[in-house]
């Protein structure tokens, strides 16, 4: 890695004096262990032991790589280049809390990345424990499992057992978004940071398939897109419902009761979505399955409010990407009211939901 493990050595004795110190301990090392797992991709291509369906993805994963920093402009460097196999099914498990009758989500703050929306854990107990603790202090919560995070440029981040086996769309998808928080980092803004990373995941896998994909492959993403933003506007729909709910002079227990209909509502018409629209397509059926919350809701706001401000200046930069990167670099340095408002005036439909 291009960083030396002193870094996070380091970084673990600075955050000793916190009361959190538990946290980071597993935290720092949770990531030391994944680290110590990888090995770069050829070690894993040479190995006589190294499945053959293994070594067409990290083969493919290599060739989206050097793709990244040819064709995309996201940093050359040792990100994804090498391969572990953690021996479980998610990188971490991120915590989202609300307020039971707020979609405000709870934030925890760290040193140098600022605050955020959520707590990641390497151990999945150890985040339901965390979850346990917030919905006994009265919070709706969601544990999440995510695939990969990025460390910023800090280390060099391996790609991982738990998303190479994906499509190659969406193994592109997850390289192209996670290089991307390398770009531009804005302390204490979730959702500038996030929605940059979707937005250049799309125009990555676009320009993926265009050169590299098939008929079949391009139709997929195509589908995935559609649904994706069927989804995503479902949510969002019931979204403000119940950030309207939640704003009115109605009583607690009327809200309380507005929101399990609002629920309610939420997954009839996600069941007739499926049904009707998508062919009895299932791929969203587990998230409609567990009992959802309003943690469930605020968090989806993070990945995607800004999505078409900066897919609409990417538009004004003509489509050169590091025209692109170099405004987003700008308005990561702006403070953030000052941000939010040139987001805005670029996205007003955006801003008219918000």
């Amino acid at each position: 890695m291009r960083k030396p493990l002193a870094v996070a050595a380091l970084a673990v004795g600075l955050l000793a004096g916190c009361s959190t110190v538990g946290y980071y301990h597993q935290a720092a090392r949770g990531h030391l262990a994944l680290m110590a797992a990888a090995k770069p991709i050829d070690e894993w291509v040479r190995d006589p032991e190294t499945p053959q369906a293994l070594r067409e993805r990290l083969l493919r994963a290599e060739q989206m790589r050097q793709f990244a920093s040819e064709s995309l402009g996201l940093p050359d460097n040792g990100s994804y280049r090498a391969y572990a196999d953690l021996k479980r099914p998610a990188a971490v498990w991120n915590v989202f809390a609300t307020p039971e009758l707020s979609l405000q989500l709870k934030t925890w703050c760290y040193p140098v990345l600022g605050c955020a929306g959520y707590r990641g854990y390497f151990d999945r107990a150890a985040a339901e424990a965390m979850a346990a603790e917030l919905q006994a202090a009265g919070y709706d919560v969601n544990v999440a499992p995510v695939p990969a995070y990025s460390t910023l440029g800090w280390f060099d981040d391996p790609l991982l057992n738990t998303f190479i086996h994906a499509s190659d769309a969406e193994l592109a998808r997850l390289i192209f978004h996670e290089l991307a928080h390398q770009v531009v980092y804005a302390r204490d803004d979730t959702a500038f940071n996030e929605s940059f990373a979707t937005a250049v995941e799309r125009e990555g896998v676009r320009r993926w398939l265009a050169a590299h994909g098939d008929e079949r492959q391009r139709a997929a993403w195509a589908d995935y897109l559609g649904r994706r933003e069927d989804f995503l506007n479902l949510l969002l729909a019931h979204r403000r419902r119940l950030q309207a709910l939640f704003d009115s002079a109605a009583s607690d227990d009327e809200k309380r009761a507005g929101k399990a209909a609002i629920f309610d509502d939420l997954k009839r018409e996600y069941r007739s979505l499926r049904d009707e629209r998508w062919g009895g397509f299932a791929g969203y059926d587990r998230f409609f399955e567990r009992r959802l919350s309003g943690a469930h809701l605020a968090a989806v706001g993070a990945y995607n409010d800004w999505v078409p401000a900066f897919e609409a200046l990417l538009a004004q930069t003509g489509g050169d990407l590091p025209a692109f990167y170099a405004e987003v670099r700008r308005l990561g340095r702006l403070d953030k009211p000052a941000r939010v408002a040139e987001l805005r005036r670029l996205s007003p439909q955006v801003a008219q939901t918000q």
